[in-house]
């Protein structure tokens, strides 16, 4: 059997659809690395389908007999994590009433999966370290040294050399995991891969409950095909079943401008793309931080033009004046004090003596200017710089608030995969909840 053709045996075992040349080539090193033991890293975006991959490198392994089990790192506790994975005995901590055989104990000759390994504690990774060197550990409140043999398949959608940099993860567990590096490609550069998992998972849908199939026109097709994806196969398949049962009866042909409706909006994806790809890094993910970015730089544009309007209207161009009136909706997001604050302003006044009648500029201790043109100007310039100290205190906070919302909404209230589709843990996630109020459907 030639290469090409074991590769798709792989893919019609594991219902893998898609003929991109990166699927391919990233299911080679699957199957070469599968008869070995070595420590596997998976790196890839948040629905890439990552998981599938540890599922196949057991299933060709010689400890395809032996047990299985996929860990999601980010949401156990961190207080209970040393527990889950290598056990605890009696008495160790309140509510140990028993001895705990952990993960690593229950794997013993098999593989195990250890999904976001970057949201596991420091304290965890040197257990974790020690194991995969030694095969040895030792459970919580034990001084015993226990052995396993299990094999550690690891998976990421963070940069981790980021997260060594920053001190959040060891260089030496590192270097330890990545022995055998897999990429899974975002869905956004697998091509026509897109179309042919749109129509498997309508068809899917269909014959699930027996409804006609949608078909995608060509304009269709082409959106779909461009489309970013920022929640790769997961967010495809729920659009998919979206489009299939709302469609199917109404509209069986899916032209683009039906197909719309269903697609976030496009700045919006973006922007899930641009802080995803970290400026062009296709491993990259959200962080708390990132998810910021793209509206600060926003905003900060914003400014820009506020100052230079502001500029016009002190030099007195009257048509700036008409311009700072009619646009005024458009920043109410800046914060007066980086726009235009006191030391600034006083590089820009002219002095009394060079003031037209027309146009009285006075320079306050206050955070924003004052402009007279008999009152006019002073009052519209007053109240967009009121305006702006009020939003700009909660316009980030409400931006993230609203991306959550989205988030648990299109994922029908199941936090798992809301965090997921956010690239963010489920713990961090639940945390923002608590923090925003959010009602969870």
């Amino acid at each position: 059997m030639s290469n090409n053709q074991e590769i798709q045996s792989i893919k019609n075992r594991f219902g893998i659809i898609g003929t991109a040349p990166a699927l391919n080539y990233a299911l080679n090193v699957a199957m070469q690395v599968a008869a070995t033991d070595l420590t596997v890293l998976i790196t890839g975006e948040s629905g890439s389908g990552k998981e599938s991959f540890s599922k196949i490198i057991h299933s060709l392994s010689t400890r395809k007999h032996g047990p299985f089990i996929a860990i999601n790192c980010g949401a156990i506790p961190e207080g209970t994590i040393d527990s889950e994975l290598f056990g605890h005995v009696k008495g160790s901590f309140t509510g140990a009433i028993d001895d705990r055989k952990g993960y690593f104990e229950i794997t013993n000759g098999g593989t195990i999966f250890l999904d976001e390994i970057a949201e596991m504690p420091v304290g965890t990774q040197a257990r974790l370290l020690r194991l995969l060197e030694n095969k040895e550990y030792i459970r919580v409140g034990s001084s015993k040294v226990q052995k396993t043999d299990v094999r550690v398949v690891a998976a990421t959608n963070v940069k981790l050399l980021e997260a060594v940099s920053k001190g959040r993860f060891r260089e030496d567990l590192y270097y330890r995991l990545n022995t055998v590096p897999i990429f899974v490609p975002p869905l956004r550069e697998r091509g026509s891969d897109i179309d042919l998992l749109f129509r498997k998972f309508t068809t899917d849908f269909s014959e699930r409950y027996r409804i006609s199939p949608v078909v995608l026109t060509p304009d269709a097709r082409d959106m779909l095909l461009k489309y970013p994806f920022p929640g790769n196969i997961r967010q495809l398949k729920n659009i998919a079943e979206q489009i299939q049962i709302l469609e199917s009866d109404t509209n069986p042909t899916i032209n683009a401008d039906i197909l719309a409706k269903y697609l976030p909006h496009a700045a919006a994806s973006s922007r899930a793309m641009m802080l995803i790809n970290g400026g062009g890094a296709s491993d990259d993910a959200f962080n708390e931080r990132e998810l910021l970015y793209k509206i600060l730089f926003d905003m900060r544009r914003d400014v820009n033009d506020l100052k230079k309007l502001v500029l016009r209207v002190l030099n007195g161009d009257a048509h700036g004046g008409e311009i700072l009136r009619e646009h005024r909706e458009l920043f109410s997001n800046i914060e007066p004090d980086s726009a235009f604050g006191t030391e600034h302003t006083t590089k820009l006044l002219p002095s009394p003596k060079d003031q037209s009648p027309d146009l009285r500029v006075q320079s306050q201790d206050a955070d924003f200017i004052q402009i007279d043109d008999y009152g006019t100007q002073r009052a519209e310039v007053e109240d967009i710089v009121h305006e702006a100290a009020e939003d700009e205190s909660l316009s980030l906070e409400q931006q993230e608030k609203k991306m959550i919302a989205r988030a648990l909404q299109q994922n029908k209230g199941k936090r798992k995969y809301a965090a997921e589709a956010l690239g963010i843990s489920e713990r961090t996630l639940y945390r923002k909840i608590k923090q925003y109020d959010i009602e969870e459907n």
